[in-house]
């Protein structure tokens, strides 16, 4: 039942109370919409000169328009405050016309999930970077509108169904002692060829020694060469260890390793001692000495060859692959995070990683101050720059995968015995 109440007969502030004591146990549902509740409050105070009315009065006033209204004590409040100031009392909230647009589209979700996959979703701050180049460098108009988007959203469309059902993700990291070498952390000062190096076993299966990866990383640059060989024996390791300072493009004038036995051993020592470069070992107590390079075995060697069992008649094989595909990826496309430290009043350390200090290695080494200085006879950056811009940064990822998908399958193929 629907009653319409016409309260124009209550005129006096004795009806008004009258009505308030009899109405009481009446629950007063307003069937208008906001307008007419307005246009009755405004209606009320006028009639009753509430602006005039004592506290008494002007309580009494309100807990009829409560008990009319329907509003909330707080709401009302706010409204007579408004109506007595001469406001009018009409809504100030308004909805968006159109609502609120969608800037980035599926196909840039799609586009995202698909850069992701080429280089195996890296840092927020090293993908933008990534969508950043290919725009500029690469001149990839598909990345117009993710060339622009913040690293808090790209983390976003990584949350979006339509990323996650073409994504599928992958896994981590794991960690010896021998008196040779100082023991200090390497101190670059700013000048590349002060490298990290450790090696990562590529598990055992039956008791079965798997084979060895040798990650060498500089502290400066983060340039990275990966190397492989059958086990981590005198015979087989130090050939390895000198085709990887040979390999990097600048001066070897460091040489860190943590405390196992494979690299703190007189025949090491030797050949570094012949090539005039520093032979430093890991503090105890002091996890953060090599930590550069044990991050980058989880990073770089583990998302890229896992921890599956490779079989050590393989070690020649899977070393071609890092030389051609794997090492000029790490070094020319893909983006590192660089550190700006500062030091606040206090004398506490700070670190933080700007967009402008996300770059490849290359990138890095050609930002110091003259980097010619530092490469080794015969070579030059624009030497570098040629083979780094001979493909894009995706072309290079896809190079990658291709290649690392036939190794696995040769890996996996199964031997043929004769009869």
């Amino acid at each position: 039942m629907v009653i319409d109440m016409n309260d124009a007969q209550l005129k006096t502030l004795a009806q008004l109370k009258a009505f308030l004591d009899g109405s009481a146990a009446v629950d007063f549902r307003p069937a208008g919409d906001d307008l007419a509740r307005y246009a009755h409050i405004t209606a009320v105070l006028g009639r009753f000169g509430y602006g005039r009315l004592r506290r008494t009065d002007k309580g009494l006033v309100r807990s009829y328009l409560a008990h009319t209204t329907g509003y909330s004590r707080a709401q009302l409040a706010r409204l007579v405050k408004r109506a007595a100031k001469g406001a009018p009392l009409v809504k100030r909230y308004h909805g968006p016309v159109h609502g609120f647009a969608r800037r980035y589209s599926e196909q840039d979700v799609a586009l995202l999930a698909q850069t992701d996959t080429l280089h195996g979703t890296l840092s927020g701050p090293a993908t933008k970077r990534l969508l950043v180049r290919a725009l500029e460098l690469y001149g990839d108009a598909r990345y117009e509108r993710l060339a622009h988007i913040s690293v808090a959203h790209l983390y976003n469309l990584r949350a979006k169904p339509g990323y996650r059902d073409r994504r599928r993700q992958w896994n981590k990291t794991r960690p010896k002692q021998v008196a040779i070498g100082v023991r200090k952390a390497p101190q670059p000062e700013g000048c590349p060829g002060f490298i990290r190096i450790d090696s990562v076993h590529q598990g055992d299966q039956d008791g079965v020694k798997g084979l060895y990866h040798i990650n060498a990383v500089d502290c400066v640059t983060q340039w990275e060469l990966v190397a492989t060989c059958e086990a981590l024996s005198e015979a087989f390791l130090l050939p390895v260890i000198e085709t990887l300072l040979a390999a990097f493009p600048f001066k070897i004038e460091g040489f860190h390793a943590d405390n196992g036995s494979e690299y703190l051993n007189h025949k090491v020592a030797r050949m570094l001692e012949k090539l005039r470069v520093e032979f430093t070992k890991s503090r105890p107590r002091h996890c953060n000495d090599n930590a550069l390079v044990e991050t980058k075995n989880g990073a770089v060697v583990r998302k890229h060859l896992g921890y599956a069992h490779i079989p050590q008649r393989f070690a020649a094989k899977v070393n071609a692959f890092c030389q051609e595909f794997l090492n000029p990826y790490l070094n020319f496309h893909r983006p590192c995070l660089f550190a700006k430290e500062t030091i606040d009043a206090k004398g506490k350390r700070k670190k933080r990683y700007p967009h402008q200090a996300v770059m490849t290695p290359l990138e890095k080494l050609a930002s110091l101050h003259q980097p010619e200085r530092f490469l080794k006879p015969g070579m030059t950056l624009s030497r570098l720059h040629s083979e780094a811009n001979s493909i894009t940064d995706n072309q290079a990822a896809e190079r990658l995968n291709q290649a690392r998908t036939a190794l696995f399958q040769s890996l996996n193929r199964p031997l043929k015995h004769a009869a």
